[in-house]
């Protein structure tokens, strides 16, 4: 998005009303979530909490809308930044021993790697891979976010300190009454107004009732009336001298020498955590989005748009955030549609830092708890619980309550790394519960293109139980390989030929790797042949295979291997082995006219004239005989070699549909209709060829009306014999 395209008239009402409507949604909450973050260090860095959360608001409103351009997302501080970065605080000041006033500077360093970070996973094309984390662990980690936000804000809501609150919940002449009456408006607000009020959003009717209830309460209470040890309101704002946001980034830059490089690795773990939180975030919020727009997201884009944001914040050192549901349903429902509304969100968020700064000091800090509270609320998932009553789904609930108490018992950086390991075993789950083969045929059911005669079809039922094919899929790796071997050992004894189709296969580890060397060296001992095909090269979404096999060269050793392009081929070939033994395939020979299988019994005045005007033709392998779509009338006999008839596919690749050998034809479609080719005819090695054309045949047919008898009869009973073959193998398939 350009400059021009911010102030393009079209539109630009809607979107500057809704970046206004959003920023009153947002900077609210962004003010709570601030409070959120600095919470561990006391009451006195409240203000340094609702400034982080105001300058994180104009950064990524400014920023990410300008980059990221995905038509009326609105980036703003959210709840799992906080919740992580309350953690981190938390961490590095009991445990690390940081000084508070260098918080602010571990915070930017922190806020820097995880914008760093989204971008990286933008270039590297993360986008459409962290969507893919299962919807259990986001769930689980969300829900254990509102308890800790829950958690966090029940003291500010009673006005008790953090660390009495257990004898506070037992004991209500602890409680500060004024702070929750407040408190308790704010709640019933947003609860209630979206029932009554559609256009204004329940935030701001929330954050001024519960500011109204603070005024009407100092008419009884003369010590609300001001700022000064009153720890109920935000209170007083320290900028320095000057009010300019740059002014107070270099401010804060001088603390960053002062961060110790043994800190790095939680500054990194959490970094991470944060980056992928965020992005998470981003993208769900997307994906509702295009169901409301009609619209597609560019996933990559956004995620750079939403790290180069979050950089801007970490300079300012503001809160970073992410495309937040809430403040963007709130624009699009207040007519913002481009993405230059969140940058009229960043704009008005800017106004509201010079005029309204001073006014945010009476901000009552109950009615900011109780807003957050409300949000907490809305982010447990309270509709998972029934997974705990299904056998089925019982699984999915332990993961969700895995990732929930570890946040409470630990931490979110924990609890991150939990749901990442959880949702490594639930890959595995569903491949293990998933088959890696697609389907298990033997020799006798299942039969290459190649056209056989009656007695060679009827040998192939009879030997054919000596092969076993193996069609795979999906992923062979550590967790499925088991599952694969037990299936296949017991069948390696009793075959002589073991194919393995990997046509569908997307990936190998290896552990597969070594397992197929088993089943090879099993195989090669028990004195059978080991077969592959369709072993993938590099397609996209797939993995290369073929040179993973290379690199780690599990059959090196195996001398009894055969390899195959096609799973047609490797059928083909066993079958040719299979007639071999039996004596049905002998030494190549050239056939005559009379010798080719539709004019056998034909009389030999018939095969003659016949013969008298066809063309005799040679083809070397690999040669093109007729392609798809080429116009001819012309049939073909086969007297030496074989041809393969292949389709052409709508991606330019290849099908084959057929094998014709010695004494076969083709090319019967275009001589019976007259119609083009419908797929491509190739010599399989050397090749000769009777060819017919139908204007030569009428002529002849002209002069002797028993030679189309005799060829049509030939005809019919060899395309009978192919149907009845197909039907076979049909019928297989279903099975």
């Amino acid at each position: 998005m350009n400059i021009k395209s911010i102030f393009s008239s079209q539109g630009l009402v809607g979107d500057v009303l809704g970046g206004l409507s959003s920023m009153l949604v947002a900077l609210p909450a962004a003010i709570a979530f601030g409070l959120v973050i600095y919470a561990p260090l006391g009451s006195a860095y409240t203000s340094f909490g609702a400034l982080a959360g105001i300058l994180g608001t104009i950064a990524l409103g400014l920023i990410t809308s300008l980059i990221g351009g995905t038509a009326g997302l609105i980036s703003a501080p959210c709840a799992p930044a906080a919740a992580v970065l309350a953690a981190f605080v938390a961490n590095i000041v009991k445990t690390e021993g940081i000084a508070p006033e260098l918080v602010s500077a571990y915070l930017a360093i922190v806020i820097l790697f995880a914008g760093l970070l989204q971008t990286l996973f933008s270039v590297l094309g993360g986008g459409k891979f962290i969507k893919y984390i299962p919807y259990s662990v986001v769930t689980g980690y969300l829900s254990g976010v509102g308890i800790l936000i829950f958690l966090g804000q029940l003291p500010k809501l009673l006005g008790v300190p953090k660390e009495k609150i257990l004898n506070a919940l037992i004991s209500p002449t602890m409680w500060n009454y004024p702070g929750l009456t407040v408190g308790a408006v704010t709640m019933a607000t947003m609860f209630l107004a979206p029932r009554f009020i559609k256009k204004i959003p329940g935030a701001i009717l929330a954050l001024i009732m519960g500011m109204l209830t603070y005024g009407i309460l100092t008419i009884w209470l003369p010590s609300l009336r001001t700022l000064e040890n009153n720890g109920l309101v935000v209170g007083l704002i320290q900028i320095g001298e000057s009010a300019s946001i740059f002014s107070l980034a270099l401010n804060s830059f001088n603390k960053l020498q002062l961060i110790q490089l043994n800190h790095l690795p939680i500054l990194a773990s959490t970094a991470l955590t944060l980056a992928v939180l965020l992005s998470i975030d981003t993208l769900k919020t997307c994906v509702v989005l295009d169901v409301l727009t009609r619209s597609r997201h560019n996933s990559n884009r956004e995620l750079f748009g939403q790290g180069i944001g979050n950089l801007a914040a970490s300079i300012l050192f503001g809160m970073p955030g992410a495309g937040t549901s809430g403040a963007t349903l709130v624009n699009i429902n207040s007519g913002g549609k481009a993405p230059r509304a969140g940058f009229f969100l960043g704009i008005f968020s800017l106004i509201s830092f010079y005029a309204f700064l001073s006014y945010i000091a009476w901000v009552p800090v109950a009615a900011l708890a109780g807003i957050l509270i409300v949000i907490a609320f809305r982010m447990i998932d309270f509709k998972s619980f029934h997974l705990a009553t299904q056998r089925s789904t019982i699984f999915d609930f332990s993961v969700i309550l895995a990732v929930i108490i570890t946040a409470l018992v630990t931490n979110l950086i924990a609890a991150a790394g939990v749901g990442v390991a959880l949702s490594i075993l639930l890959f595995v789950r569903d491949q293990i519960h998933g088959t890696i083969i697609r389907r298990k045929s033997f020799g006798n059911a299942m039969f290459s293109k190649k056209q056989r005669s009656s007695d060679e079809f009827k040998m192939l039922h009879e030997k054919g139980d000596c092969t076993a094919i193996f069609e795979l899929q999906g992923s062979l790796f550590f967790g499925t390989t088991d599952q694969f071997y037990s299936e296949i050992r017991p069948i390696i004894p009793k075959v002589k030929y073991v194919i393995l189709d990997f046509d569908r296969v997307r990936s190998v580890d290896y552990t597969a790797c070594n397992i197929l060397k088993q089943i090879a060296t099993q195989i090669e001992e028990g004195g059978g042949i080991f077969i592959l095909s369709s072993i993938p090269e590099k397609k996209p979404g797939r993995q290369n295979v073929q040179r993973y096999f290379k690199e780690v060269g599990p059959f090196h050793d195996i001398k009894k291997k055969l390899e195959f392009a096609t799973l047609d081929e490797a059928l083909e070939s066993v079958e040719d082995l299979i007639l071999k033994e039996v004596g049905l395939i002998t030494l190549e020979t050239v056939l005559d006219l009379s010798e080719i299988k539709v004019f056998k019994t034909a009389d030999g005045a018939i095969v003659d004239a016949l013969k008298s005007v066809m063309r005799e033709v040679h083809y070397n392998d690999g040669e093109k005989i007729f392609n798809s779509g080429d116009q001819s009338d012309e049939i073909y006999f086969i007297r030496h070699g074989n041809v393969r008839i292949q389709l052409l596919l709508p991606d330019g690749g290849l099908h084959s549909l057929s094998t014709f050998k010695k004494g076969d034809f083709f090319g019967d479609m275009s001589f019976l209709d007259h119609a083009v080719r419908s797929a491509n005819a190739v010599a399989s090695g050397d090749v000769s060829l009777y060819v017919l054309s139908r204007a030569e045949f009428d002529k002849c047919v002209a002069q002797r009306k028993d030679i189309a008898a005799v060829l049509f009869e030939g005809l019919s009973k060899a395309i009978s014999h192919r149907l009845r073959q197909n039907n076979i193998e049909l019928r297989s398939l279903r099975l």
